[in-house]
């Protein structure tokens, strides 16, 4: 007899569906699965055969034939499990074809039956519902994740044995007898209100100026770089930046949880990442597990960092070509892996944040603790190559903190992050207003065309940024960096126009351009 269950596998980011097609027929005895297969599925097939076993079902001595289709595409990961199993049991008769229409099935199996959870549950529910299936049957650890997709049927199974006794109930009884997950989405956004109280802006003495820019820097997601000698609070700052960032919208949830969902790393207890992301990374790591790929191609620490922040320690640690992986999605927010197999597209919009030393030794230009030669400096900066330089919109210096600063003995002295993320979210309805319908979301997202559109600049405005441009050997790029983070001040001043105020502070959180820069290495 022949049956045919959908199931579903992704690529990449992106999910599909797929056909496991079963053929029980008389024969010589064997079990053959054909559909460009990698190692894992197809391993698939002795495992089904030992769980059916296992579960109670004896398998006849019959030709056994699986196809996994499209036959195009290779089939990787081991979602496949559990659909072979069903299919194998509804063309023996034990599970009724009917029971199968408008479902989808996913899920790995042990050796004694038992439904083990999968990665890449949420893009393929997705992508059933799309695609107008009613149901999904999935492992129990994956329900939650899964039903975080609305208007579709969520059923969390534990055993072979739970499935074949959910598709073979009456209709009216199978969600008795398996109660249909649910998640109360908005719940799970409302819980992610609370701040975390570990981390506070107001633990922080003293550097009012890298608040400032921080602040700035969240408003309009800007990519930041802080420069200082150690201990000068520059990390304690960057870790607290996701405090003050604007909450995820429904959408960005989705889509972070989807590359998380896909690096396998949503727990059973996580349905949906409701907070923005936070990756810091050692400059030991490896390329592909900064940008993505390997052998099956998955999602790296920039594009887990995606609508989060992504925190680099001792930037100039880092070797250049590994810091130059960066450009590209700096500039497109999105990396492209190719392989032979395909290319694979991974979201990477994120807010770059780096902290590094002046030197060395990190104490320059205080020469009585400094020893680093010109040379030296210049050849610990140069790790940081100039188009990368050029895509971060505001650098600041962190400076040695005071003793009076550390004297202060009550924190309700400092500002605390939520009194700055206030300010933050009144940034971003203002950016709301000004973007509706455009698909931008932050200032940094401004193409020259838009910042064309809403940075227009009055006569004195003008005269001041072209005297900045050709004073600090300006890039066209840094030129509109200055204006997108002017605009941020702006608006964080509650401004509808741009002034030469606000001008004048962009362009000071441009040190790294031109002459600037350079005076550090001299």
């Amino acid at each position: 007899m022949f049956s045919s269950v959908t199931s579903g596998a992704v690529g990449g980011i992106a999910s599909y569906l797929m056909q496991v097609e079963v053929d029980v027929s008389d024969g010589l005895p064997s079990f053959n699965m054909v559909g460009f297969m990698s190692g894992e599925v197809r391993e698939a097939g002795e495992r089904v055969k030992v769980a059916l076993k296992n579960a109670g079902t004896k398998i006849p001595p019959s030709k056994i034939t699986i196809n996994l289709s499209p036959a195009d595409i290779r089939k990787t990961g081991v979602v496949v499990d559990l659909p072979i199993a069903v299919g194998i049991m509804a063309a023996m008769g034990e599970i009724e074809m009917e029971s199968l229409e408008d479902a989808v099935v996913l899920g790995e199996l042990g050796l004694d039956g038992e439904v083990k959870a999968v990665k890449g549950i949420l893009p393929i529910v997705t992508r059933a519902k799309e695609m107008g299936y009613k149901l999904v049957i999935l492992p129990e650890e994956n329900a939650r994740e899964g039903a975080v997709v609305d208007g579709i049927k969520i059923i969390g199974v534990s055993s072979l044995q739970e499935v074949v006794q959910y598709l073979n109930a009456p209709g009216v009884e199978r969600d008795q007898l398996i109660p249909p997950t649910h998640v109360d989405v908005k719940k799970l956004f409302e819980d992610a209100e609370y701040l975390d109280e570990t981390l506070d802006f107001a633990d922080i003495n003293g550097q009012a100026a890298v608040k400032r820019a921080t602040e700035i820097a969240a408003a309009g997601f800007h990519h930041i770089m802080l420069i200082g000698p150690p201990g000068a609070g520059k990390s304690m700052v960057a870790k607290r930046i996701p405090t003050i960032l604007p909450p995820l919208s429904l959408e960005e949830s989705l889509e972070v949880s989807t590359i998380y969902s896909v690096a396998g790393m949503l727990s059973d207890k996580e349905a949906l990442i409701t907070r923005r992301p936070f990756m810091s990374t050692h400059h030991l790591v490896t390329e592909t597990a900064l940008v993505g790929g390997g052998t099956t191609p998955r999602p790296g620490i920039i594009s887990l960092a995606h609508r989060g922040v992504l925190f680099l320690d001792e930037m100039p640690e880092f070797p250049r070509a590994k810091l130059d992986l960066l450009r590209q999605p700096l500039e497109d927010r999105k990396i492209h892996i190719v392989r032979n197999r395909g290319t694979y597209t991974y979201p990477a919009d994120f807010q770059l944040v780096g902290a590094l030393n002046p030197c060395p030794c990190g104490y320059y230009p205080d020469r009585n603790k400094c020893k680093c030669t010109p040379a030296d400096i210049k050849r610990y900066l140069g790790h940081i190559s100039g188009p990368i330089l050029d895509r971060v919109d505001i650098c600041v210096e962190a400076p040695r903190v005071d003793i009076a600063d550390l004297a202060v003995k009550n924190k309700n002295a400092n500002e605390s992050s939520r009194a700055i993320r206030e300010r933050v979210l009144e940034a971003r309805k203002i950016q709301e207003k000004r973007f509706e319908g455009t698909g931008i979301q932050f200032n940094s997202e401004m193409t020259p065309g838009d910042i064309e559109k809403y940075c227009k600049l009055g006569a004195k405005e003008q005269a001041y940024l072209e005297n900045a441009f050709c004073t600090m050997e300006l890039s066209a790029r840094a030129y509109h960096k200055i204006l997108r983070v002017a605009r941020t001040i702006a608006d964080i001043d509650g401004s509808e126009e741009i002034r030469q105020i606000h001008l004048m502070e962009a362009v000071s959180y441009r040190i790294t351009d031109g002459k600037y820069w350079h005076q550090m290495e001299e």
